[in-house]
Order: structure tokens, then sequence, then C-alpha cells
């Protein structure tokens, strides 16, 4: 419901209406809206941590595949839900500006995927797959960035033109 009404467009009462709750089990489990959309941002990194998790961690790919396969399984996952994009992108968008805990909070998100990608990008190096002179914890920055914008051209077009485009330039071109 955050993702697709955003933060200030969500009100308390609609998701106690979706989850059947009474007013005060909100209360019970939150201290208040921000509180409930932290760990909202909480829970659905924890979603991010497992497919990182399953895909960075397998032995199945090389460490290049491996690190696309993550934004691939991320890309179905978005098609399954309409195309919205990112929580992420989408929050920290929206509030960024308003509020240093959701700016702070999301960015040491974002940048915790670049940390994983980054690592498997540097196996890649290893391997081979990459330059030798790669930076690659500047190119996992690079990558999460254009796929939140990807994600945003997803979210506006409702479709994974986007996402498929960046993610077939992006691999082609650290490649190069």
């Amino acid at each position: 419901m955050l993702l697709e009404h955003g933060y200030h467009g969500l009100g308390i009462q609609a998701v106690l209406e979706a989850a059947r709750a009474p007013k005060g089990s909100f209360y019970h489990h939150f201290v208040d809206k921000e509180d409930f959309a932290l760990q909202v941002i909480d829970q659905y990194m924890a979603a991010v941590h497992a497919g990182l998790d399953a895909c960075l961690g397998s032995t199945d790919r090389p460490p290049l595949a491996r690190a696309r396969f993550f934004f691939e399984m991320t890309q179905e996952s978005y098609g399954r839900e309409g195309y919205l994009g990112c929580l992420l992108g989408g929050l920290g968008q929206e509030l960024s500006g308003a509020s240093d805990v959701f700016r702070l909070r999301i960015e040491q998100c974002l940048s915790y995927i670049a940390e994983r990608i980054g690592a498997t990008l540097e196996e890649a190096r290893h391997a081979g797959e990459l330059p030798a002179s790669t930076d690659t914890a500047h190119l996992a920055n690079l990558l999460v960035d254009c796929w939140e914008g990807a994600a945003l051209r997803s979210r506006l077009r409702g479709e994974p033109s986007s996402l498929t485009v960046m993610l077939d330039f992006f691999f082609r071109a650290a490649t190069a």
C-alpha cells in the first residue's frame, strides 16, 4: 500500500481497513505512521537480503551472471506488483527532502545493496569477467543508481522495458 499510494497518500485508516484490524492494534504495534513506514522498510529489506543471499550466494552461475540474476529476479517481482517500482526509490523520492530519518534509512539500505553487489563484482573482476582496473565499488553504486532510475521509468510506463534495456546496456558496458 505504501508503494501504491505513497507515504502521504496512505492513511492509517486505510491500513486498518485492509488489515481488518482495530485502531488499537495499530498503536499496539507502531508508535505512529512514521514507525509503521520504517518497519515496512525493514520488512522490505529482509526480502531484499533474502534475494541477495539467494542470487549472489549461489555457485551455479559465474559472478556477473549472479549479479544480473538478482536484478532480473527483482524485475520479476516488480512485474507481479504491476511495475510499481522499488519501495526504497519511491519513498526516497517522496520523503528525502522532508525527513532526515527516511533519507538516512533509505540511503543506508541502498548502500547495503550496492556493497553486496560490489562484493560480487569484485569476484567477477578476480575471475577475469571485468577488466582488472575496474573500481567495483563505484560500478556497484552506479548499477544501483541506474536501476533506481530505470525502476522509476518502469513505474511511469507500467512495463519493464526500461529495466531490461538498462541491464543489457550496463552489463555490456561493464565488460567492454
